[in-house]
């Protein structure tokens, strides 16, 4: 756990998503939660070390970011089609998903169920607690639900999937043009520290880097298109590997992810 500020911490070391929290003088705001049971305890207890949970924001619908809700108290936010992405989540599928890759976690899940926001936002969402303000605003990108969480008095963003710091990128449901446009976005955001979906912990001066190789995906999906390859084809032949490693624990799926980014992308670009 780092503490990146006089009151906030997050984590990079987990499986999965960097969750963090807020210390306010109401309670903790907490920004996603950890995807695998034993790390969603361990979590719990260290923030009930700093107070109550007030409000739990969930910055996309991807399971990495919102598995965790259940071992958490306070109200859960998140953009409705996140919402809708958990209400259709099978526990069944998390159960034999666990199984394969984290079986110790079965025997934490008695009575588990997936927690979906009662609180939703389309755009934009605004949360005062105690003497903070937590500025939500729907970024598309990795996916179109991404929310970026920026914290002006503490000049911390919390951007979510958009940046994944000097790891591997998954561009599987990915919105490429308006990712580049969302960048540009948290760029103009007061902030000094950026807190990235994966990855480390980074500032302003990182999102040209992340642009580009957004648009290096863009553009080597467009080349291989312009070749007249087939999907089958580019899926061969296009690999950005050699750019970031992939995320701890995720090494395996290396070339999954590779072939999936393709597929996305010929998708949108033959479009």
């Amino acid at each position: 756990m780092q503490k990146i500020t006089n009151n906030i911490y997050t984590e990079t070391g987990f499986r999965g998503c960097n969750p963090g929290f807020v210390i306010t003088t109401e309670g903790v705001v907490m920004i996603d939660t950890p995807q695998l049971p034993a790390d969603a305890i361990g979590w719990r207890n260290e923030i009930s070390k700093h107070g109550s949970v007030r409000y739990l924001i969930n910055t996309e619908p991807h399971g990495d970011h919102f598995t965790g809700n259940y071992y958490f108290e306070g109200t859960v936010v998140a953009h409705e089609g996140t919402r809708d992405v958990i209400l259709a989540a099978s526990v069944k599928q998390l159960r034999e998903r666990l199984g394969q890759t984290a079986p110790a976690s079965l025997s934490l899940m008695e009575g588990f169920s997936y927690r979906p926001p009662t609180i939703t936002l389309s755009q934009r969402l605004t949360l005062y607690v105690g003497d903070h303000t937590f500025q939500l605003i729907n970024l598309p990108g990795h996916t179109p639900y991404q929310v970026a969480v920026y914290i002006p008095e503490e000049r911390v963003v919390f951007t979510s999937d958009n940046v994944f710091g000097k790891v591997q990128a998954w561009l599987h449901q990915a919105l490429p043009y308006e990712w580049l446009n969302s960048l540009k976005r948290i760029q103009e955001l007061k902030a000094d520290i950026l807190v990235p979906g994966h990855g480390s912990i980074c500032n302003q001066s990182y999102i040209p880097e992340m642009s580009a190789f957004i648009q290096a995906w863009i553009d080597a999906v467009a080349a291989a298109i312009n070749q007249g390859m087939s999907l089958e084809e580019a899926q061969n032949k296009v690999s950005l590997l050699d750019r970031y490693p992939m995320e701890k624990g995720s090494e395996a799926m290396a070339q999954e992810v590779q072939r999936m980014n393709v597929a996305r992308l010929y998708e949108v670009l033959k479009k």
